[in-house]
């Protein structure tokens, strides 16, 4: 099992994307990097990471991105509460407990990624 915004459960959400054939194919061609930012997140864990989607494959790693697409900035409560499926993403930016920053229109265009990518990132085991 890997403790969420680790390391560990970083490379776990990246096997398991890169596994889930819904995933990949949603993603086959598109370009698109999430620079994600937690605002308290526990000591021990990665306050910014990414989620690198090119080539057909994503790649989550630990730390900030150079230059990407959007940057997405919530406090540690709503990202468990999103990682857990118990808060919807459009709500929790709706009523402002989720920042976002850069190019909206790119984020507009690739939500059936979006979906997908909760599919597949819900066979990673993860502690809260």
């Amino acid at each position: 099992m890997a403790k969420f915004l680790t390391t560990e459960w970083l490379n776990a959400l990246t096997e398991a994307c890169n596994a889930n054939d819904e995933f990949t194919g949603a993603i086959a061609s598109v370009d698109l990097t999430l620079q994600f930012d937690t605002t308290d997140a526990p000591e021990g864990t990665e306050a910014s990471y990414y989620l690198a989607i090119a080539d057909g494959a994503l790649e989550a790693g630990a730390g900030p991105y150079d230059d990407p697409d959007a940057t997405i900035t919530n406090d540690y409560e709503t990202a468990v509460a999103i990682a857990k499926g118990e808060t919807n993403v459009q709500m929790a930016f709706m009523t402002g407990k989720m920042k976002v920053s850069g190019n909206m229109a790119k984020i507009m265009m690739n939500q059936a990624v979006f979906t997908k990518f909760a599919e597949a990132a819900s066979a990673v085991d993860v502690e809260f």
